[in-house]
């Protein structure tokens, strides 16, 4: 069965038993839970984390089968600055709870299509601010520059950075660096950025060093006007 057609069902078929097991484990707890020991309720509450984290696992595989596809309809331009305006809004309580710096200079058109370009820059936005460094104010630079027929563009974070022999590792689909109780997440956004990337000709990486934070690259097509 293709990947697009079994997370299909995943999402459709598995995620109401999920919610299910989710659900009535809370009305267990809710009903039952001063006859349960707290061996008991413990149990239940790993039911519900199990059930809640198995939605999120779905979610994701759909999110990322659906980057793999293409679009039927004709890439057009994009102008990237609008992108940005739209990711900052997505992510503006997070951008606001962090105190987060988000700089961003020559950005140009590319042909494209906005809703997966919003997520790449969305889940590369949300990624510099997840792993920030605590001890300084969290600051993001975005820009670009030609690069043949390409825009070769920087998403650039001063976080706590990326070990060398994990950095291409980290584009594979559920690859985490960090347990899940330090860093929430699937561990598949940065799969759907380099989905994404793949889907326009392009290609995605990463420099990094611990403690200093890491630069993210990625090219993609110039708008047709700009050859």
């Amino acid at each position: 069965m293709p990947l697009e057609q079994f997370a299909y069902s995943a999402s459709h078929d598995l995620q109401e038993p999920l919610r299910q097991i989710a659900i009535y484990s809370q009305l267990l707890e809710k009903k039952y839970g001063d006859k349960l020991d707290g061996k008991a309720s413990q149990y239940l509450g790993f039911c519900v984390e199990g059930a809640h984290r198995m939605e999120m696992l779905i979610r994701g595989l759909l999110a990322y089968s659906q980057a793999a596809r293409t679009s039927d309809s004709p890439a057009g331009p994009v102008q990237i600055s609008e992108v940005l305006d739209t990711v900052k809004k997505n992510l503006s309580t997070s951008i606001e709870d962090t105190g987060a710096e988000i700089l961003a200079r020559d950005l140009p058109s590319v042909d494209g299509d906005p809703v997966p370009l919003v997520h790449l820059f969305q889940n590369l936005l949300s990624n510099a601010l997840k792993y920030r460094d605590e001890k300084r104010q969290p600051r993001v630079t975005i820009a670009a520059v030609a690069d043949g027929t390409c825009w070769r563009f920087l998403v650039e974070d001063n976080g706590i950075g990326i070990p060398k022999e994990f950095q291409t590792q980290i584009f594979g689909i559920f690859r985490r660096l960090h347990d899940r109780t330090e860093y929430p997440g699937t561990g598949i956004g940065l799969a759907i950025c380099q989905k994404i990337v793949e889907r326009y000709g392009g290609r995605i990486w990463v420099e990094s060093e611990p403690a200093r934070g890491s630069i993210f690259y990625f090219t993609l097509p110039k708008g047709t006007n700009e050859y």
